[in-house]
Formats: structure tokens, C-alpha cells, sequence
């Protein structure tokens, strides 16, 4: 086989790197846009029409662009952005300001809502420029950059798509890209599933943040799967007369813990609902005893709730005379999770910056 290698072409061999070598390594921590939530990198929030998906990432880019507070709760660094709300026009922004509290626009955070140059290098652009300070882009939304496609290579072409912007970010270590895109119209067991298109979108990002609401619920649930963040569900509340996201919860914890809690208690009495939600705030166990005082209720009528939610499956019953929450919340990885200010070094792959104009 080596007599038909051209021995003038580089070794196939010479990127290659031992096991050894790897361990012995002391790589920088992954910075975060939203610590716990949104890594550096390329991420994919998608959502369905018109439920506040760019408000969310509004009020993201302001947090960011001030060192602020993402979701009313968690303090993020400051950093530039460019929000390309390419569905938008200056009038609509500037009401969204107002409507958020922004009257002074922070000096860091720069708009555009149209692309001539074409979203590629506009984004690579902004980037290069603000290197330095790890920059943070938001493509709102990738419908207006992203080609139509059908037929056996759609897969490809959609990776091709996001691969060729996830290397614009991957140039700038510490840097973000956030793209906004709509989920399917269909019901999905899998959050994932949901996202519009092939899998080849999916695929291709570093992080997905699928955002599910019933269009006249301000309550909603943000799931995230990434490759550097904790995977999770976290209960959020949009409050339209403000046009804010808040997290559901003083922490990530809680907001986790707020979906395992509402998850349980759907479709049941208020009495009922303040049992379950009793018991899932302990996960080691309550015992009936604690539980009267708790809820200042008969030892007859605490039994008979109990019974009927252990054999819904809405609460557990581990051994005799104890209950627990019958799911844990996923927050079991956030000890695992890098909290920012240190970008993590990455190999700068080829761009093809012709896959998006």
C-alpha cells in the first residue's frame, strides 16, 4: 500500500497523538455565555412560532453585553455582542428595549437587521474583531440565511451549513454563536426530534436549547443537551407585559427541581399538588409524621393522598413509613460544570465560508 504514497505528500500520521500524551495535558477551562446553560461554541435554540424566543435571546445578549443577570438569576460576564435580528427592523428593537427596561443601550451590544456582506462574514467579521474579549453573535433566525432543501443530500447540506459557522466560532476560542430556529410542527417524545429540518442541524452544534410552551401558558420548559454543559430541564416563566425570561427557581437546581415538581403534580387537585410538591423537596424522604405538621393536615386524609399519588407513580414509597420524589431532578452534573472566564483551546478547522451567503 505505502509504494502508491506520493513521498512528497506529509505523513497521514503526523496529527496523530497518543493516549499518553493526552492524559499528561492541562486544557483551560470552557468558557460560558450562561454558565451551566450556554458553553462557547455554536448553539441551536429552537423553539415554535412566536412564543418568545427572541425575547429570550434579547434579553440574553443584554445580560451579556452588560455583565448582567441571564434569567433574572444567573450573573453572567460581560462581553460584546451582535444580535442579527434579521426578522426585525430598528423600530421593533427599539420598542422590545423599552419594553425590557432598556432605555440607555449598552455600549456593547451592536444590532444589525440586514446582512449585505452576507451572514458569514458579517459574523466572521465581528468576531475577528473582538477576539480578544470573547465575543458573543446571535443569528435571529437561521431561516433567513438557511438554503431549502430536499432529496438524499439535505442531510448533508444542513450539516454543511452549520459546520461551516460552528468553524467561524471554533477560529475564536472563548467566542459564541447562538442561532434562533423553529421546531417541527409535530408532537415529539425526544426533544431533539423536535428541531425543524434534518438531523444535520442538530448534529452539527455544540449545544441545543429546545424551548417548549403552550402558546397561553407563561410557564415553559427549557430542555439543554451540549457537549460541554450539564444535560437538563429547567422550568422557566415568560412574563409578556415585560417581555422578560426568568428561571424558575434561585438557581439551576431549582429550576430543575421546579420540573420534576410541576411534572408531578399535573392534572390533580391543589391538595394533592402540595403533597407531591412536599415530598419532592425532600430526596432522601419524609416521613408521614413530619408531613401532618408540614401540611396541616388529618393523619386519615394525609394516608389516602399519599396511597393514591405513591400508585400513580407521582411519588415513592422506598420502605414502610417513608416517602420520596419518584424521579430525581438532573442536576447531578453540575458539580462536572466549568463556571467561566477561561476559553478552552481549539484546533481552527477549514471554513467554507460559501455554504452560507
Amino acid at each position: 500500500m505505502s509504494d502508491y504514497l506520493d513521498p512528497s505528500a506529509p505523513d497521514p500520521l503526523d496529527e496523530a497523538f497518543t493516549a499518553a500524551w493526552l492524559t499528561d495535558q492541562e486544557f483551560p477551562a470552557v468558557e460560558y455565555v450562561v454558565p451551566g446553560v450556554i458553553p462557547e461554541g455554536l448553539t441551536l435554540l429552537t423553539a415554535a412560532p412566536k412564543i418568545g424566543k427572541s425575547w429570550m435571546v434579547l434579553g440574553l445578549g443584554v445580560a451579556a453585553a452588560t455583565g448582567g443577570h441571564a434569567f433574572g438569576r444567573i450573573r453572567v460576564d460581560r462581553r460584546p455582542v451582535l444580535y442579527l435580528a434579521l426578522e426585525d427592523g430598528p423600530r421593533r428593537l427599539q420598542s422590545r428595549l423599552r419594553t425590557i427596561g432598556i432605555t440607555e443601550g449598552p455600549r456593547d451590544l451592536t444590532f444589525m437587521t440586514t446582512t449585505p456582506a452576507g451572514a458569514a462574514v458579517t459574523i466572521e467579521t465581528f468576531l475577528e474583531r473582538n477576539g480578544d474579549r470573547k465575543p458573543l453573535v446571535v443569528l435571529d433566525t437561521l431561516g433567513k440565511v438557511r438554503g431549502v432543501y430536499s432529496g438524499n443530500d439535505a442531510y448533508q447540506k444542513d450539516y454543511g451549513q452549520m459546520s461551516a459557522l460552528k468553524d467561524l466560532v471554533d477560529a475564536h476560542p472563548g467566542s459564541s454563536l447562538i442561532i434562533v430556529h423553529h421546531t417541527k410542527k409535530a408532537e415529539t417524545t425526544d426533544f431533539l426530534d423536535s428541531v425543524s429540518g434534518t438531523q444535520g442541524l442538530a448534529g452539527a452544534a455544540d449545544s441545543i436549547l429546545v424551548l417548549r410552551r403552550s402558546r397561553h401558558d407563561t410557564s415553559a420548559v427549557l430542555n439543554v443537551t451540549s457537549r460541554d454543559a450539564a444535560e437538563g430541564e429547567y422550568a422557566v416563566t415568560f412574563n409578556g407585559n415585560t417581555g422578560t425570561w426568568s428561571l424558575d427557581g434561585v438557581n439551576l437546581e431549582a429550576a430543575a427541581q421546579a420540573v420534576e415538581e410541576n411534572r408531578a403534580t399535573e392534572g390533580v387537585g391543589d391538595e394533592m399538588a402540595e403533597v407531591v410538591k412536599i415530598v419532592s423537596r425532600y430526596p432522601e424522604g419524609v416521613r408521614p409524621k413530619d408531613l401532618e405538621t408540614l401540611l396541616h393536615m388529618k393523619p386519615d386524609t394525609l394516608r389516602s393522598y399519599l396511597r393514591r399519588a405513591t400508585e400513580a407513580g407521582r411519588i415513592a414509597n422506598p420502605k414502610r413509613g417513608l416517602y420520596a420524589p419518584a424521579t430525581t431532578a438532573t442536576t447531578a452534573t453540575f458539580t462536572d460544570v466549568h463556571l467561566p472566564n477561561v476559553a478552552e483551546v481549539a484546533d481552527v478547522a477549514p471554513r467554507h465560508l460559501e455554504v452560507i451567503r
